[in-house]
């Protein structure tokens, strides 16, 4: 098998792993028990930009510190609701074995960033993990993207943005790498399907004979 890329970044949530619900149960863990009230679904992705630990200081003020601390550990015990997408796995373990050369690019933090890859077995694949942490500037600004050509002395053209959200696309753009707008569980389907329609994956399969073309 031979890749059309040197390197592969990948966004986690919706990308990697099916960690949404996680992420709603989780903020109702704490937004029940500081605020006294819980939030739909919409409401909780209408926060998401800032990591974690900026939501939660916003909402929880005085209390930051004990809530920041009992967000992390409801992530972690109940991470069993979380999964990688059907095939996920073995792509990254081939393209790993391919010596592509593989990255992680996320608007988490990097406290819920590495628990997830770490529980999904995934974190000693990616050479460079770029969490909300770790920027200046969040997506759609392409700071994390610039880290990694930087980091490995790569080309734009030589390397693949994987994410599922409008953000992955403009960041992508702006670096000038490629793009693959993966829509297999995508909270943003309509916008990303507008702005990014020539590559478009509803599956891992797809996405692997794409990459391995």
């Amino acid at each position: 098998m031979k890749s059309r890329y040197k390197g592969i970044i990948f966004d986690v949530d919706g990308t990697l792993t099916y960690t949404n619900q996680l992420i709603f149960d989780s903020f109702n863990h704490i937004t029940k028990k500081y605020l006294g009230k819980t939030f739909s679904d919409e409401e909780i992705i209408a926060l998401f930009g800032p990591t974690e630990d900026v939501i939660l200081k916003e909402m929880c003020k005085d209390e930051y510190d004990i809530a920041r601390k009992e967000y992390y550990q409801y992530y972690k015990e109940n991470h069993n609701i979380a999964h990688t997408y059907a095939g996920i796995e073995t792509l990254i373990e081939d393209l790993f074995n391919n010596k592509i050369i593989l990255g992680v690019f996320t608007g988490k933090g990097r406290t819920s960033a590495l628990i997830t890859l770490d529980e999904l077995g995934l974190t000693d694949y990616f050479g460079l993990i770029v969490s909300g942490d770790d920027v200046v500037n969040h997506k759609p600004h392409p700071e994390g993207i610039l880290q990694f050509l930087e980091q490995y002395n790569l080309s734009p053209d030589e390397v693949l943005m994987v994410g599922d959200a409008p953000s992955d696309i403009k960041a992508a753009k702006a670096a000038g790498v490629s793009i693959a707008s993966v829509i297999w569980d995508s909270y943003s389907e309509e916008e990303v399907r507008k702005l990014n329609s020539n590559n478009l994956f509803h599956s891992v399969d797809e996405l692997r004979s794409f990459i391995f073309s």
